[in-house]
């Protein structure tokens, strides 16, 4: 069972949220927040598989308080997917930086926010096509500027390899395909990347892979 929480200051959406999670068979809401500190609290109270976080809200907003979450070891397996209604740049990597797993807009089909859900529960990174564009263009236009990693120098060659392939968006069956290597071969790989790059997920993979220039829009199919 996958546990939700959702964070939003309007009644109205966290209800059609939780209509939409608790229809899910695989799914249900453990906790409701109109505010980023009852996000945070009831976060750390309930250690939910997958937040749904609005950004704006009175007080602490949702970028703080993912900051929070991502930062307390506590909430080490919770996974923030931002779901809002500006598809600001600054927000959007500001998300991620902050460690958050999704990036969507409230205009996301329920079926794509459903998928997000399950995407973000198993670890993997999930943003809107849109945004994810939008994303990669921003952090390689500035990748001039931001050092690269320390962590980046200590990767194997296929270790890079597979970096890139994660930052062009291939889950690992498809990084596995088309590396000729098996599945469990990539996820130790993956999980090696990580780990040297102290990153705290896949998507915070990508925001390094085109800030240190190791890729840039227009590899692996991005326009």
């Amino acid at each position: 069972m996958i546990d939700v929480l959702i964070a939003d200051d309007q009644a109205l959406v966290r209800g059609g949220f939780r209509a939409l999670v608790d229809s899910e068979p695989d799914m249900r809401v453990v906790a409701e927040a109109a505010t980023g500190e009852d996000a945070v609290t009831l976060a750390l109270e309930h250690l939910p598989d997958v937040i749904l976080m609005d950004i704006r809200m009175p007080g602490s907003d949702g970028l703080a308080a993912t900051r929070r979450i991502a930062a307390d070891p506590r909430a080490a397996g919770v996974h923030v997917v931002v779901v809002t209604t500006f598809e600001l740049d600054e927000y959007v990597t500001e998300a991620i930086r902050a460690g958050a797993a999704g990036f969507l807009v409230k205009d996301t089909d329920p079926a794509d926010l459903v998928r997000a859900v399950r995407v973000a529960a198993s670890g993997e990174a999930l943003l809107s096509p849109s945004v994810t564009r939008r994303l990669l263009a921003r952090v390689a236009g500035a990748a001039r500027d931001v050092p690269a990693p320390p962590g980046l120098a200590e990767l194997t060659p296929r270790e890079r390899e597979v970096l890139v392939e994660v930052a062009g968006g291939l889950a690992n069956d498809e990084i596995a395909a088309k590396l000729y290597l098996s599945e469990s071969t990539v996820k130790t790989h993956v999980s090696r990347v990580l780990t040297k790059l102290m990153a705290r997920d896949r998507a915070q993979l990508v925001v390094v892979a085109y800030e240190s220039g190791l890729v840039r829009p227009g590899w692996n199919g991005e326009p």
